[in-house]
Order: structure tokens, then sequence, then C-alpha cells
């Protein structure tokens, strides 16, 4: 596993669990595509699947699974930008009235009459 300097930084204050979800992935796509982009942008993409991004850190999801459209959809798509992404910010495994609360909590402006997508892109640009 990197060294936590060597971590992006919402991760050396996330719990060990996501450090090595994300250094295992990254170390493997580094093999596979070289240093770069690519690696990081893989290892995120297995980060998002079981953690979510809350404030400055990364926290365990109550259930596996993509966080957003862009997770959802192949690599190749997500690579092209065809879908939207919520910054690690999990809409389809929280309810509504959950991303309401965490909205609330950083005072994000409009929140009672967003939607959920709404809310978690809004989250995602507060965090």
């Amino acid at each position: 596993m990197p060294q936590k300097k060597d971590l992006p930084s919402t991760l050396e204050r996330s719990g060990q669990q996501a450090q090595e979800t994300w250094s295992k992935t990254h170390d493997s796509a580094v093999e596979s595509y070289g240093d770069g982009e690519q690696a990081h942008r893989t290892a995120y993409a297995s980060l998002k699947h079981s953690f979510e991004k809350v404030d400055d850190h990364w926290e365990p999801k109550d259930k596996k699974g993509p966080s957003d459209p862009r997770a959802k959809q192949g690599a190749e798509a997500a690579r092209e930008g065809k879908a939207e992404t919520y910054g690690g910010v999990d809409a389809y495994g929280n309810s509504k009235q959950e991303l309401l609360q965490r909205a609330r909590k950083l005072d994000v402006k409009g929140r009672s009459t967003m939607n959920k997508q709404e809310l978690a892109k809004a989250i995602s640009k507060k965090q």
C-alpha cells in the first residue's frame, strides 16, 4: 500500500479499508495502463462502488453498487463523459431525505425544491 502521503487528500482522512481499496486498484491499474489519469480514474471507480464521499473523506456505503449515472455505465462511456457524475455522492444509495439532511448541514441554497440528482450534484460542489 502506498504511504499515506502518496494518497489523495480525501483518502488520507478516510479509513484503512477505503485506502486499501483505492491503493490496490490503483496499483493494479498502473500495471495495466501505466501511471496516470486512467489508473486514478479506475481506482476512484472501484472506490465509489463501496464508499461514498462525505465532507472531506470516504465512508463505507450500506450497499455496494454504482453511485451515479456515470458509474452505472461501462468504462468507455465513463471515459467519454457521456453521463453525469456526482463526485462520489451516492445518489442511488441515499434517500432524498438523507440527501436533504446533508444539504442542510452544508447550507445548500434552494435544497427544498431540488430532486435527488440535483441534491447530489449540489452536495458534491459544496464538499
